[in-house]
């Protein structure tokens, strides 16, 4: 090709891309929808296709044919229902745990710092993230086993029979906090604490500061300012947080199995039953389950404002 006719190419197809600038928008969007259509969502597809599968008890092959055996396995069985509602609690426990910690620490960072003090905190909030997630799961396991640092401060106050207490009801279950329901509590409060943090500092920092000086121009107090004009306009930022936090606590397989062992989660029925058991049917309707209870939660929040917080 000459170089009148490449030059000749090039601009028919800038003309091309010019007037026709949704044309370009595709091409651009095409590779990410590609991606996000094939691999991602025909994942989820292929996983709720084996939900409607069964499992053969005789060879322990998967028959292919349609069947509701998975779930009604899955919802038939008082086990399996109390691990979908453990794995639940939990999710919403820590959410709501991250809530009440993250929303000061924001409304602090927010409203109470500037320059290098503002650029200080925020390193201490994203440093966490910048650790591997695995090294911060074992540490914690040394941080609560029962040579850990926190048993060790407990008995250095006279204050071991307080643990020991603690560790005996039945909500909290194991025989040290590095396998108990609130060692697995307060490690998934800290690994995710980030994820709260940050929304909600967005949402604080959209918050007009004219409101607030006209509350208290029209004799607000304080209290009356953060209630009446603040916290509305921050619950999309709380709501949008609470996404990160209850999914990720309610899809986490990691968490439960190194730190918690009283009793299962969803993550580790999904890969018992697809890698000990071999029951392939069951797993994948074990994952259909939080992918229903997010759909539901995200319903919830919407309503909310979360989305327009992201």
């Amino acid at each position: 090709m000459s170089l009148s006719a490449s030059r000749t190419l090039r601009r028919r197809v800038s003309d091309l891309f010019y007037l026709h600038p949704r044309f370009l928008l595709l091409l651009l969007l095409l590779p990410p929808l590609l991606w996000l259509g094939i691999i991602y969502l025909g994942s989820l597809f292929n996983l709720l296709l084996y939900s409607f599968y069964s499992l053969n008890d005789f060879t322990g092959q998967v028959e292919y044919r349609f069947s509701l055996s998975a779930f009604e396995q899955l919802f038939s069985s008082a086990a399996n229902i109390d691990i979908v509602v453990r794995t639940t609690l939990m999710a919403l426990a820590v959410t709501l745990a991250c809530a009440v910690i993250a929303f000061p620490i924001a409304y602090y960072i927010t409203f109470y710092t500037r320059g290098s003090a503002r650029t200080f905190w925020y390193l201490m909030v994203l440093l966490p993230l910048w650790s591997s997630y695995l090294i911060k799961v074992y540490a914690w396991r040394l941080i609560l086993a029962g040579e850990g640092v926190v048993s060790w401060f407990f008995n250095a106050l006279g204050l071991g029979w307080l643990l020991q207490g603690v560790l005996s009801l039945p909500v909290v279950g194991g025989t040290s906090l590095s396998n108990s329901y609130l060692g697995m509590f307060l490690v998934f409060t800290y690994i995710w604490l980030p994820y709260m943090i940050l929304p909600i500092i967005a949402a604080l920092e959209r918050v007009p500061k004219s409101l607030v000086q006209a509350s208290a121009d029209l004799g607000a107090r304080p209290r009356q300012t953060f209630w009446k004009v603040v916290w509305p306009l921050t619950i999309p930022g709380v709501a949008a947080g609470s996404i990160f936090t209850f999914s990720l606590t309610l899809g986490d397989y990691i968490i439960p199995q190194v730190v918690g062992q009283p009793g299962f989660f969803i993550g580790q029925m999904v890969y018992v039953q697809q890698g000990t058991a071999g029951n392939l049917p069951l797993a994948a309707a074990f994952s259909v389950v939080p992918v229903v209870i997010i759909a539901i939660y995200l319903l919830i929040v919407r309503r909310m404002g979360a989305f327009n917080a992201l």
